[in-house]
């Protein structure tokens, strides 16, 4: 018998990797064509990021936007525990918070909390401040309002999420040995429910950086608004926007590195020793020992 002869190989060719290589290359060069014929002064672009205005900017990008998500967090926690709760008056204003804050555009916010000496002329408020809103509510203070109550809903929400993740189990698992709820909201339960709200908190983190852009509408120095500034003197519009771009693009960087750790730090619990050998006794069966 004559051994068959082997068939031939035929290399699978990728056309669509090719034109879509190809289309892509295409598209760079021709934004760099555009960018360099532009009317833009590039030099320029370097000395105005490092102006004495755009770093009064970014420090107060940085601090509003900290201290919005920081605020955020702990409003989300505890709107997040309401909606949770037993008692269904907590849970509808729970609910109304949210509803309220998820759909108000933040521009709103802020410009309804830099105007609320039309509503309220003077905050009192006994044994604690008497004086005139304009004076307590500052365009940095409405624009922290506005950022933080609307972020604190989105926070309840990812929060919530995060705590219906973790198995009902590990719950009832805590109240057998003893465990009050606040220590096993602590101790068992938000421990695993981080790996499920870093991810997006992350996110919204690097939204805020953005996001405290609409403050420069109250006049807020921001990166934004010290670029208009600068821009209103020399006129290079591009220039200043890009040295502020240059920034934001910094910002966004290092908060994305760390939320990296932080979900790196977090995910150890998966790949330790003891969740190993948890998820080896899981497949064995209890057996309850009886007294004779």
């Amino acid at each position: 018998m004559v051994a068959p002869e082997p068939l031939p190989i035929v290399r699978l060719r990728h056309w669509g990797r090719w034109v879509a290589a190809v289309v892509i290359l295409a598209l760079l060069v021709l934004l760099g064509i555009a960018l360099g014929n532009a009317q833009i002064e590039w030099s320029q672009v370097p000395d105005f990021v490092f102006f004495k205005v755009m770093a009064t900017g970014l420090l107060n990008t940085v601090v509003l936007a900290v201290l919005s998500q920081a605020v955020a967090i702990v409003l989300g926690i505890v709107i997040a525990l309401l909606r949770r709760s037993a008692n269904p008056v907590a849970r509808w204003f729970a609910a109304g918070y949210i509803w309220i804050f998820r759909g108000l555009p933040v521009l709103l916010q802020i410009l309804l909390w830099y105007n609320l000496a039309l509503v309220f002329p003077v905050i009192h408020i006994p044994f604690l401040v008497d004086a005139p809103t304009n004076v307590l509510i500052s365009a940095f203070t409405a624009a922290f309002l506005g950022l933080a109550l609307n972020e604190s809903a989105y926070m309840a929400e990812i929060v919530r999420a995060g705590l219906n993740s973790v198995d009902s189990g590990q719950t009832e698992a805590a109240k057998s040995i003893g465990m009050t709820p606040a220590a096993t909201l602590r101790r068992v339960v938000l421990p695993q429910a981080m790996r499920v709200i870093i991810p997006p908190t992350g996110n919204d983190f690097i939204n805020m950086l953005k996001g405290t852009s609409m403050a420069s509408v109250i006049g807020v120095t921001e990166l934004i608004h010290a670029a208009n500034n600068i821009s209103s003197n020399n006129l290079l519009v591009m220039e200043t926007l890009l040295a502020a771009a240059v920034w934001y693009m910094v910002v966004v960087t290092v908060a994305g590195v760390g939320q990296h750790y932080l979900e790196r730090a977090f995910g150890q619990a998966d790949r330790g020793p003891l969740a190993r050998a948890g998820k080896a006794l899981r497949g064995v069966p209890l057996v309850r020992s009886a007294r004779v």
